[in-house]
């Protein structure tokens, strides 16, 4: 089993959301929040890129998709994925279910709680004092591969059919990741073998998140601005409410995922890795007064006994290392014991080159 840190425990929002005549307690209202310009520019929204997945594993067609696959990561650090081989009735059923496992009982949900010292399970991640602000969402996050890493109460006691689910969905993700990041590698000119070492084997989280209405939705937030820690994210929409924001040009961008489509962002262990030619990006999760929004993420990290550092295959005289080498254990558990903001956990680990 890995051990990466812990979360204080945090009351459930879904069981607060229920009372009708609630006010939202001081702990979730969010003045700091950022109020950069929300666009709703059409043209800006539909310029995000989408890749298909099946033109990428093309001979034909594969150095077109390339292109698009690297302007996608410099650009956007987003893209959505079309095509992608999981079929359309397979996710109707992830989807399904994962709306009942937020459906369940409370009584049924403690049997999942976050434990002491721990941060998988119901809960919030990276809360880490009594007075920090909460977001307006519920998560439940496990480790799901590989399966020595799983904790014995959570993934192996999901209520079936779950369980089973999520045990092929994961295989797919899985395989959809190392296909997406030797892809990657393949554009930077990063040694195949070396992408192997990194992630081959690698962890994979997953991460269920419900967000319910708010009766005061432009004071709180869902989900805190942050890039994500992993190499890669993959993230199924589960309902059709929007609420997912990407930040660019400092502006933050609504996304409206495509049907059956998953939502791919590169996350600070890519960016380490490639030496900042990808970049992580900020996003965040809004709420609103009517309706709840569920989502599923697979975040795919480098192998937890491994280590993260930029491929030596870009690294040259004219070219030095952007970041500090460390152990993923080390970087999981340093990462884990911060307020999540921004990029801020990857600006601890630059390198400052030509100062002093």
């Amino acid at each position: 089993m890995a051990k990466v840190g812990g979360s204080l425990s945090v009351p459930c929002v879904q069981e607060l959301a229920k009372n009708a005549t609630l006010v939202v307690p001081p702990r979730y209202i969010r003045a700091d929040q950022d109020a950069t310009t929300i666009i709703s520019d059409d043209a800006l929204v539909s310029k995000l890129p989408v890749i298909d997945m099946q033109s990428l594993l093309s001979e034909e067609l594969m150095d077109s998709e390339l292109a698009k696959l690297d302007s996608a990561c410099k650009e956007w650090g987003f893209f959505q994925m079309v095509n992608h081989g999981v079929s359309s009735a397979f996710l109707e059923k992830v989807k399904k279910e994962v709306q009942e496992f937020f459906n369940l009982s409370m009584e049924e949900k403690k049997k999942y709680w976050q434990r002491p010292g721990d941060v998988e399970g119901f809960g919030q991640s990276n809360v880490v004092s009594e007075e920090q602000k909460l977001d307006w969402s519920d998560t439940f996050i496990m480790i799901s591969l590989p399966e020595n890493l799983r904790k014995p109460h959570l993934f192996p006691k999901l209520p079936l059919p779950l369980r089973d689910t999520l045990e092929v969905y994961s295989m797919q993700l899985k395989s959809l990741a190392m296909n997406l990041i030797l892809k990657m590698g393949k554009v930077l000119n990063i040694k195949d073998q070396e992408m192997r070492n990194f992630f081959e084997n690698g962890m994979q989280v997953m991460r269920m998140n419900y967000y319910p209405p708010c009766p005061q939705p432009e004071k709180v937030v869902g989900l805190t601005p942050h890039s994500d820690g992993c190499g890669l994210t993959i993230l199924l929409q589960i309902n059709e409410v929007e609420g997912l924001q990407i930040k660019k040009d400092r502006m933050w961008i609504p996304l409206t995922p495509l049907p059956n489509a998953f939502v791919v962002n590169v996350g600070d262990i890519m960016e380490i890795i490639t030496n900042g030619k990808y970049r992580s990006i900020e996003h965040r999760a809004t709420v609103n007064s009517v309706h709840e929004r569920h989502s599923i993420a697979a975040f795919y990290y480098a192998r937890y006994d491994g280590e993260v550092y930029p491929a030596s295959s870009l690294i040259s005289e004219n070219t030095p290392s952007l970041f500090r080498r460390l152990t993923v254990e080390e970087y999981l558990r340093r990462r884990l014991a911060r307020e999540l903001s921004g990029k801020s956990y990857l600006d601890v680990l630059r390198i400052q080159h030509g100062r002093g």
